[in-house]
């Protein structure tokens, strides 16, 4: 959660980080500009931000616009995540369309996700509840991750992969039902950590 002007700013140009390799202005307004996944990102940690201060009235305009903003890109760009949500510094989304995260995962630093990617809670059974995912994962496309798993740090989940299981750290999965396949993890596919 953010709660402060610093964090936020800290939130923000990690998550720049991740697309351009530097955090600096310039590169903010280049990537404002022309990566959707980063302009969803920036709106998100912002509301985050604005949702997470009380007593501020003076602010309540603003927090309004912002979330209208991510509600209108929302729709635009096809990506669900919850502004309330805890996903910490680093966050890419490679590319956008089809993503949903329940505002009540847990996700770790430098989390990588492609298009068509769901990640939700299951309210029943023995998994019943939410994921929780490490720093440094790389989601593929189209994958599920469903109910009260733990995904290590350094995992990779491959393309359409359903994850119902948990997953240790360095996890290569793949397939339907999820299963791992090698123990190499995600270090060529997330670049840029912060």
């Amino acid at each position: 959660m953010i709660s402060s002007i610093r964090q936020w700013k800290e939130y923000i140009m990690s998550d720049l980080y991740r697309y351009e390799s530097k955090s600096n202005w310039q590169s903010f307004l280049k990537s404002y500009m022309i990566n959707e996944g980063f302009r969803y990102s920036f709106w998100l940690r912002t509301n985050n931000y604005l949702g997470n201060i009380k007593g501020r009235f003076f602010l309540q305009p603003i927090y309004l616009f912002s979330k209208v903003i991510q509600r209108r890109l929302k729709y635009k760009f096809g990506i669900q995540i919850h502004s309330y949500g805890k996903i910490d510094k680093g966050l890419y989304i490679i590319h956008y369309s089809g993503i949903f995260i329940n505002g009540n995962v847990v996700i770790g630093k430098n989390f990588t996700i492609s298009q068509g990617v769901s990640i939700g809670v299951t309210n029943r059974g023995l998994k019943k509840g939410n994921p929780i995912i490490g720093d440094n994962v790389y989601i593929g496309p189209g994958a599920i991750i469903i109910g009260n798993v733990t995904i290590g740090n350094d995992a990779a989940i491959g393309a359409n992969a359903v994850v119902t299981k948990d997953l240790p750290p360095f996890a290569v999965a793949v397939g339907v039902p999820a299963r791992v396949i090698s123990y190499n993890g995600s270090k060529q596919y997330v670049n840029n950590r912060i």
